[in-house]
């Protein structure tokens, strides 16, 4: 059965294909596999993804690049692949538009849940409650933007509304970094904590003066 929609992987490396092509099929989704970002360009604009898992390290054009072509044409959930464990490549990634991030090695059942999790969060119906004022800053659930209270609109990327919007939403409490993984990003937690540090790092530069306070050993708050 392939009942799940298509997921597309962008990878040079044939034996970790294979071993994907095995795991997602395994669950229901039908597997294309391309060996390099310009097939991959070819295989998304010749049919419809649900997502597309997609490596840095591409011979031609990289993954970055690939992401950004992605990007301007469609919202289709992109989560990369990299052996290069830093954290620019981390931020690059996300500030592009990928909405996950995965550093090789990776074990092909967490990569399996992940990328199940972006899916159903993609998919979810909008947020109802319009608007959530912390701060002094107003955050828009319907335009997914953030006016600060030099009246200056920011729309952050769409993991880091959702993000700050977990957060708003919860002024006051202090969250575990368990808790926002599985609420903003829809997986337990496997070990990995630098995707939401990256993400918060981000929001803070992006809306100067917002009130998220890291709790040492825990997570994050946000003021009220």
């Amino acid at each position: 059965m392939t009942n799940g929609g298509t997921v597309l992987l962008i990878e040079d490396e044939a034996e970790i294909a294979e071993l994907l092509r095995m795991a997602f099929e395994r669950e229901g989704f039908r597997f294309v596999h391309a060996l390099s970002g310009e097939s991959g360009l070819e295989q998304l604009r010749d049919r419809e993804a649900r997502a597309v898992l997609l490596d840095v390290g591409l011979p031609g054009i990289d993954g970055f690049e690939v992401c950004r072509r992605i990007r301007a044409t469609s919202d289709v959930p992109v989560i990369m692949l990299t052996a290069r464990d830093t954290e620019i490549d981390t931020i690059v990634g996300l500030e592009i538009g990928a909405d996950d991030y995965v550093t090789k090695p990776f074990s092909v059942r967490e990569l399996v849940a992940r990328t199940k999790a972006v899916l159903r969060r993609s998919e979810e119906a909008p947020v109802e409650r319009s608007v959530i004022e912390v701060a002094g800053f107003l955050v828009d659930g319907g335009r997914r933007e953030v006016t600060g209270p030099n009246g200056v609109v920011v729309r952050p990327t769409a993991r880091e509304f959702d993000l700050l919007w977990y957060l708003a939403d919860h002024a006051g409490l202090v969250l575990s970094r368990a808790q926002i993984l599985e609420a903003v990003w829809g997986y337990d937690y496997f070990g990995e904590t630098r995707t939401i540090d990256v993400h918060v790092r981000q929001l803070r530069k992006k809306l100067d003066g917002l009130p998220i306070e890291t709790v040492w050993g825990v997570g994050y708050r946000i003021d009220e």
